[in-house]
């Protein structure tokens, strides 16, 4: 049933392609586990061991404080729909700043989200699938358009200060860096 592998095949890379929602997972040694659904075409592949996926802006920012304490990151996607499967990467992750050298290289190959606040990039070590038998299908109807409407009418500014007041501490009282790395 479940099966490992050192890269991504382009298999792999093709269900990655295919799917709506993928799920993150963290913690650093002593905090909580946080585990986030994603979606709104915000990952990219860029080989058969690197994805990154761009961070949007929400009502906390786990990921981030997590990643700089311990870098372990899980991504996990799953098939609502055709041949069952479950598709785990499991890699070592760092936090792109706006500030960051690197978001002026891989920014650019995103598509454009007005609430952007961070980039994490994957380094996969593992991949792995399993038979995702007991996932229930579900069908896609549409991505939500509410947090684009909301970052869009906050605007630069408006977003900042959200930051400062929600995203800068993680649940456990660690540090994302956030206005630090994006002002």
């Amino acid at each position: 049933m479940g099966k490992r592998y050192e890269a991504l095949s382009e298999k792999h890379m093709q269900f990655i392609a295919e799917q709506k929602i993928f799920f993150v997972g963290t913690a650093t040694a002593d905090s909580r586990v946080n585990v986030s659904p994603k979606g709104m075409d915000s990952l990219l592949v860029l080989g058969g061991n690197r994805v990154a996926w761009l961070n949007v802006t929400g009502s906390g920012n786990e990921t981030s404080a997590h990643i700089q304490l311990n870098p372990r990151m899980t991504i996990m996607f799953c098939a609502f729909e055709g041949a069952p499967i479950i598709l785990r990467l499991y890699g070592t992750a760092k936090v792109i700043h706006k500030n960051d050298v690197a978001w002026d290289v891989l920014f650019p190959l995103f598509k454009p989200l007005a609430d952007a606040r961070q980039i994490f990039d994957l380094a996969i070590d593992l991949v792995q699938t399993s038979c995702g038998m007991a996932v229930p299908y579900f069908a896609y109807d549409g991505d939500r358009e509410l947090l684009k409407d909301w970052a869009t009418k906050q605007g630069d500014d408006g977003l900042k200060r959200y930051w400062v007041e929600k995203n800068q501490i993680s649940l456990d009282n660690m540090p994302t860096n956030i206005m630090a790395k994006n002002v």
